[in-house]
């Protein structure tokens, strides 16, 4: 099947697959925290995910983050701007402390791939940096967000909520990282460039335990939800001491990215949806 597989390729390399991560994430905080969700606010997450997705991945190699000259990225350039048209068109419902918020994450994601002055460096090459400026807009995405936009305060729930969101990603990350140790410059002093493999690995299975204990701390959680978040937590486990140098080609862009989606069927479950 080499039309599928290259249709699936395709949905990979596009970030449409990361971008269903992100929309997972955000339906998580609605079961976890009791919120609905907006639905423009899930709709923008998702387009801008592809969007900011691709020009962090291709748009920093092409001329003037806009020129590209291979045919593939050409095809994913047309995704990413019918992504930006969906992503204008939902974001034009939104609120204003919505936008305020969204303005940060995206200042963010700009100085993460862009350099600010011309001989600078962009936040991406500094060392050590480049997972938790991804975790930060990640957290602040899935749980900040759909929270100021159901109008509802930044209540102790919330705060647990993003850090251990904040954690989930950073442990998603360790395959990707251990992945790219082939490709990373030296002067990005990546987890696995400083400490090496074995190392990193340990300190991704290590943010596990807080991540779940963290969810003793809230001031509401139910049983079944407790149970879903244990099973991601084996998951996450299995996937972290699975991880190689060497891995499947698909092994982080589609296994470990599905974490987020598995996370929320089993909460769907776990509610009886």
């Amino acid at each position: 099947m080499p039309i599928l597989r290259r249709l699936f390729e395709f949905y990979l390399d596009a970030s449409i697959h990361v971008a269903f991560a992100i929309l997972a994430m955000v339906h998580v905080t609605s079961i976890t925290l009791n919120i609905s969700v907006d639905t423009h606010l899930s709709w923008f997450l998702f387009f801008g995910s592809i969007v900011c997705y691709n020009f962090v991945k291709y748009g920093v190699e092409a001329e003037k983050y806009i020129l590209v000259t291979d045919l593939h990225q050409r095809h994913i350039q047309w995704v990413s701007f019918v992504a930006f048209v969906f992503a204008l068109y939902h974001g034009y419902f939104l609120s204003l402390p919505v936008y305020i918020t969204i303005a940060g994450l995206v200042a963010l994601t700009g100085l993460y791939a862009i350099p600010v002055l011309p001989n600078a460096r962009s936040l991406r090459s500094l060392g050590g940096l480049k997972i938790f400026v991804v975790a930060v807009v990640w957290a602040g995405s899935s749980v900040i967000l759909p929270v100021i936009a159901a109008g509802e305060s930044i209540s102790w729930d919330v705060r647990v909520e993003t850090i251990q969101r904040f954690l989930l990603v950073l442990i998603l990350l360790v395959p990707f990282e251990i992945r790219d140790l082939a490709y990373d410059s030296p002067e990005l002093r990546t987890l696995p460039q400083r400490f090496g493999i074995f190392r990193t690995k340990i300190m991704g299975a290590s943010a596990i335990v807080p991540f779940f204990l963290m969810n003793l701390v809230k001031d509401s959680i139910g049983r079944t939800e407790l149970i879903a978040n244990a099973i991601i937590c084996l998951v996450l486990g299995v996937l972290i001491w699975s991880t190689k140098r060497k891995q499947p080609r698909f092994f982080a862009s589609f296994s470990v990215e599905s974490v987020p989606i598995l996370w929320w069927m089993l909460l769907l479950l776990s509610k009886g949806i």
